[in-house]
């Protein structure tokens, strides 16, 4: 088993713990003399263009099945969650609701009327949700308490440090042989693109990792459920959830690592990852 940090991550992955090095600057120092040339007088200066990059993900893009996918619940639905995995909002598994219900009533009708790749199959409301980022566009929403269309008006008013990060991986989804898709964008939103086949998906998965702009605003859907068994890690704000979330966990045969993690509960400066 690879050594943890203290926050309950592998090590190499905590920024608190293994903070990146600062870059090397070379420093050139000249050992001649330069004659400065003079301007034609006819030359004139061209005119500045301010260029806005595009921002390229440093993530490596030769195994997307190592891409880390999250699913935001608040704590209190956790021992729902211990005997019937993560439902989707359709799902027939379902005895009871959600204690805490993140959806606005809208964001929940528009998911069940918008179908999966726009086919005659099932509506996005068959899915579990998982966002590709732990900056994601909705959970940002969330932690800045923000108002958002998507979420329901009394999650404006709920800390973040109430929720949890359910994280597992696409490999272990598509181990898992459950239907999954991919998005570029709320799944719910007309104009987003679906990848609902094995390649369309692992494209898209490539091409959103490959940007640090988009892969906020992704989706990865799982059909009807997934079990608990396939969370490999529980993400938290601080020691005090952690000690919540072990607690609830004590009634649960699968105990996936508990990982404290601040920064993933922490609003970050707009385009951040």
């Amino acid at each position: 088993m690879a050594d943890e940090c203290i926050h309950g991550l592998d090590a190499g992955l905590c920024d608190q713990c293994y903070p990146k090095p600062a870059p090397e600057v070379e420093v050139v120092v000249s050992t001649g003399t330069r004659t400065p040339t003079r301007p034609k007088l006819s030359s004139r200066a061209a005119p500045r263009r301010t260029l806005t990059p595009r921002r390229l993900s440093t993530t490596p893009l030769d195994d997307v099945g190592e891409q880390r996918i999250y699913h935001v619940t608040h704590m209190n639905n956790l021992g729902g969650i211990l005997g019937s995995g993560i439902l989707s909002d359709l799902s027939e598994a379902w005895e009871s609701r959600p204690v805490v219900d993140i959806s606005s009533a809208d964001a929940r009708e528009s998911r069940r009327s918008t179908l999966v790749a726009g086919s005659e199959g099932p509506s996005v409301a068959h899915y579990v949700p998982f966002v590709l980022s732990p900056n994601a566009s909705i959970w940002q929403s969330i932690r800045t308490g923000v108002a958002d269309p998507r979420l329901s008006a009394e999650i404006a008013h709920t800390a973040p440090s109430d929720f949890v990060l359910l994280v597992t991986t696409v490999k272990k989804i598509v181990d898992s042989e459950a239907e999954s898709a991919v998005t570029d964008g709320d799944a719910a939103h007309v104009l987003t693109r679906f990848g609902s086949t094995p390649e369309a998906a692992e494209r898209m998965l490539r091409r959103l990792r490959a940007d640090e702009d988009s892969i906020l605003h992704a989706e990865y859907l799982v059909r009807d459920t997934v079990p608990f068994e396939l969370v490999t890690l529980i993400g938290v704000a601080n020691d005090k959830a952690r000690d919540a979330v072990k607690a609830i966990l004590k009634a649960s045969p699968t105990k996936p690592k508990v990982a404290v993690y601040p920064p993933w509960f922490q609003p970050v400066d707009e385009g951040a990852v």
